[in-house]
């Protein structure tokens, strides 16, 4: 069966996936998704193909384009992951759990709102910022924060995470380390994106971008009711994800929380994980990277609205029409 989305000149995201009607198949397009590569047809690709590509852009005038190889071809799963947590690490900040908890959409309708996260910046992605798509899905995104009372240093620590977490993610994890060109390309594309969002004071570098970050971190981290609420919520849905469903739930539960430091679990009055239990999970990560090191590069791009974890809008989605709509009446 395919799927077919409307056509973005109708103001509508378009999506043609096949749906494998037999569970083999299912499990096969699964494995390719976690593992992160796809059907490779026609010539012979290497490994280091993309990285060569990338090393033929200029990262200070081709961020976007080196940006979105990154995200939807060299590291399609593990940008996810690592995008995901960063947004999760943000709920330990309490004037950011607080507000989440308070507007009930994170812990009532999480699913739907971390689709709508996760749809929105994909548009910003695939589209770039002087496309009509593009820039409908930064309004959206505007329109959302303008309805709160959000500090710019809140704004710049949330994006601060968005260029921080991924690099620290394949340097312990990934099937290879973002280079420095990578890096400086990643750091300029969420520079770009917080100008657009009116954020004050952006970093210049990526090391900057992490330096703010930690600081803040020490300086905001702690304990509050809403933002374990928010934890809780997001934690008991990524147990639904595929494959993560096929686990227990405690199992998926202490597997994500030895993935997190001491400092972002003591903010949610966590217990810290015995030893084995870090090794368990970052030596699962780890073994996963070798399979990946040895496995052909993706030919085509993968999308967030590709994944199997993205389920609020089967039959489609306008992007104009996504997200929150304070002081209207609250979606399912």
């Amino acid at each position: 069966m395919i799927k077919t989305y409307p056509s973005p000149a109708a103001g509508k995201i378009t999506r043609a996936r096949a749906v494998p009607a037999r569970p083999a198949d299912r499990a096969r397009q699964l494995f390719r998704v976690t593992i992160g590569v796809g059907r490779q047809r026609g010539e012979h690709m290497d490994r280091g193909y993309w990285a060569r590509r990338i090393g033929e852009l200029d990262p200070a005038t081709d961020y976007h384009e080196i940006y979105r190889i990154l995200v939807t071809r060299e590291f399609p799963w593990d940008f996810n992951q690592s995008l995901s947590l960063a947004l999760y690490r943000t709920y330990a900040v309490p004037s950011i759990g607080q507000l989440l908890c308070r507007t009930g959409e994170f812990t009532q309708r999480t699913q739907r709102r971390y689709d709508d996260t996760a749809l929105i910046l994909d548009t910003i992605l695939e589209h770039g910022l002087s496309s009509g798509a593009g820039r409908t899905a930064l309004r959206r995104m505007n329109q959302m924060h303008g309805a709160y009372d959000i500090s710019n240093d809140d704004k710049l620590y949330v994006l601060s995470t968005f260029v921080v977490m991924p690099i620290r993610w394949l340097d312990r994890y990934g099937w290879r380390q973002l280079t420095k060109a990578e890096c400086a390309a990643s750091a300029t594309y969420y520079r770009e994106l917080g100008r657009h969002m009116g954020i004050k004071g952006i970093p210049g570098t990526h090391q900057e971008f992490a330096g703010f970050l930690d600081r803040y971190e020490a300086e905001h981290f702690g304990s509050d009711e809403g933002g374990l609420a928010v934890s809780e919520a997001t934690l008991e849905l990524m147990a639904t994800f595929p494959p993560n469903r096929l686990a227990p739930r405690a199992l998926i539960d202490r597997f994500a929380k030895a993935l997190m430091d001491d400092r972002l679990l003591d903010a949610f009055g966590y217990r810290r994980p015995s030893r084995w239990e870090r090794a368990a999970a970052s030596g699962a990560l780890r073994a996963r990277a070798a399979v990946v090191r040895f496995q052909p590069p993706r030919r085509e791009p993968l999308y967030a609205r590709q994944l199997p974890n993205i389920r609020s809008y089967p039959d489609g989605y306008e992007i104009a029409a996504i997200g929150t709509f304070p002081g209207e009446a609250a979606g399912p």
